[in-house]
């Protein structure tokens, strides 16, 4: 407790400094003023001022509230009932001289602990401002922590919360991952923050079609997940359509329209359950996956099939990995022949892939693992390592290598095939890329770029299984290819269908009128092979002429060992 007495020069009552003996008194006189000012720009201003009665106590007090309006005075003065003293009459005492110090002392105590009351009062008040700011700092960091900076959405944290509360709860509930359509597509050619506004609008919409009381969060980059309580399992489908449709619309993103889409995957459960919430959300995942796989813009839910395929896909995706490291792969090569004399032009690159446990896997199991995952660019770099090193054993004969969609979209694609086939010492023109429709017409502008750029380094692009994909010809006139090669489907029934022999002769057709040769196939008669011969194909494929064989026997056929073609029924 800081007192300050005041007395004056010629006061030698010793008394009042008595009084608080304990409590060592500042003794002031004529710098009040200074003393009381500087103890108030220091922070701690006195908790009470005891005037003297020899002291002008009204002109002092004046004074000392000037600097501090809450200063508690006690003054002693000979008239106390008529002392007039400025300042809020409950911090200001007037008492008799005559007071013995015995007396004042307990009284100023009192007084001075209005000023301690008062300063914690004060802190109290800060501390409780302090804490009301902490609180909502700590509630937004929460907020933040729980959602989607991006469409204000709960996010994955949020949702597998609720996800884990209401597992344990009783009653069906379902859960349904979405996955945009396209959206990579909008961020490549309008930019990321198109796509950020396709987001918002999209998540906008999952809002407006969830069924009542569900929780739709986004979980990140283009997938969002929805909880909810369905009345039966058709209602659960039900939903998942009702997002679909919702979804396929055409949505105006900064001036552009853009068609929008979303697959569906849906599981249903029954709490209360002791799964892991992230076991039910991989089955809607699994759900999903068969959604987009079935040619999205679907909805489908899940059941324990699903399970063990996805199971089994990723056990093939572990051991691919291995047999790449482990030598288990190889190359087979079936010829391509020339129409007129029948001569081997060219070998088609066919990947195959012997395991040790479980032997002979086909190439149609394990590829579309790989183009799943990142594995299709290891995968897709070994065959063309390997192909490039097979064509220098071969005379003039091209080889011809299939590249898988995520390959042809692989940035800087072109420019990585060069850097290989100058590596290995082969000129781009004895290679043929086979790529798919589905590479091309997904992102036309993009796939008419890639295919400019592998044109101009020399190389020769043949389009794989035309007439079974999307066989846009207003797109076809746009790419720079060389060939085009009839799906086996259609060979295959030309002695059969009068539609499939049309659909040949008309690829046929196309082909020439756009200077583009021609390959048929799925060779195996020889009907087809004189119908091919007179309806114009430029090159015949098949196992008539030879199945897939190894590097050796290729080396041997390019040179001229392969044995003589029958030409007679």
């Amino acid at each position: 407790m800081r007192i300050l007495i005041v007395e004056d020069d010629a006061d030698t009552d010793v008394g009042l400094a008595a009084a608080f003996a304990d409590d060592p008194p500042m003794w002031c006189s004529r710098i009040v003023e200074a003393e009381a000012e500087a103890a108030v720009r220091a922070g701690e201003p006195f908790d009470l001022v005891l005037l003297s009665p020899a002291c002008d106590a009204a002109a002092i007090a004046l004074r000392l509230r000037a600097l501090d309006p809450d200063l508690p005075l006690v003054a002693l003065v000979a008239d106390p009932a008529a002392a007039a003293m400025p300042g809020p009459a409950d911090r200001t005492l007037c008492l008799s001289p005559a007071i013995r110090p015995t007396q004042l002392r307990p009284i100023a105590r009192a007084i001075a602990a209005l000023r301690k009351s008062d300063a914690l009062a004060v802190r109290v008040a800060a501390l409780e401002a302090e804490r009301q700011e902490l609180a909502a700092a700590q509630r937004h960091a929460v907020h933040l922590a729980m959602h989607d900076p991006l469409t204000g959405a709960p996010n994955r944290l949020a949702f597998l919360r609720a996800l884990a509360e209401r597992v344990r709860l009783p009653g069906r509930f379902a859960v349904a991952m979405i996955d945009l359509d396209r959206f990579k597509q909008v961020n490549d050619t309008l930019g990321h923050l198109a796509g950020d506004e396709l987001i918002r609008q999209l998540a906008a919409i999952l809002h407006r079609v969830a069924p009542p009381g569900a929780l739709v969060a986004r979980l990140g980059g283009d997938e969002f997940a929805m909880l909810f309580d369905p009345a039966d399992d058709a209602a659960a489908t039900a939903a998942g359509a009702d997002v679909v449709e919702a979804c396929r619309a055409s949505l105006g993103v900064f001036g552009h329209p853009v068609r929008s889409g979303a697959s569906v995957g849906v599981v249903v459960g029954e709490g209360p359950l002791a799964d892991d919430p992230s076991a039910v959300l991989r089955r809607a995942d699994v759900a999903l996956h068969h959604a987009k796989a079935a040619g999205r813009g679907l909805v489908c839910r899940f059941d324990e099939g699903m399970d063990e395929g996805i199971q089994v896909r990723r056990r093939i995706e572990q051991e691919l990995e291995h047999a790449l490291s482990a030598g288990e792969l190889s190359l087979a090569f079936q010829p391509i022949v020339g129409r007129d004399r029948l001569a081997v032009q060219g070998f088609e690159a066919l990947v195959r892939w012997r395991s040790p446990e479980h032997g002979p896997i086909s190439p149609a199991t394990f590829v579309p693992v790989a183009e799943e995952s990142n594995l299709i660019h290891a995968l897709g770099d070994w065959v063309i390592e390997q192909a490039l090193a097979a064509s220098r054993q071969w005379p003039e004969q091209f080889v011809s290598v299939n590249v898988s969609p995520r390959q042809f979209r692989r940035h800087g694609f072109a420019g990585r095939l060069t850097a290989m086939a100058r590596a290995a010492d082969v000129a781009p023109g004895r290679v043929q890329l086979e790529i798919t429709e589905a590479a091309i017409f997904e992102d036309p502008e993009r796939a008419a770029d890639t295919l400019a750029r592998l044109r101009a380094a020399g190389f020769r692009v043949a389009l794989d299984q035309f007439g079974a994909g999307y066989s846009s010809l207003y797109n076809l006139r746009s790419f720079a290819l060389d060939c085009l090669k009839i799906d086996r489907s259609f060979v295959s029934r030309m002695g059969r269908e009068r539609e499939s022999a049309a659909i040949v002769h008309s690829i046929i057709h196309l082909g020439r009128a756009l200077g583009l040769a021609v390959v048929a196939e799925g060779v195996e008669t020889f009907a087809q092979v004189q119908a091919l011969r007179l309806a114009g194909a430029t090159q015949l494929q098949g196992f008539y002429f030879s199945r897939a064989v190894d590097a050796a026997q290729a080396r041997a056929i390019a040179a001229g060992g392969m044995p003589a073609v029958r030409l007679a029924g």
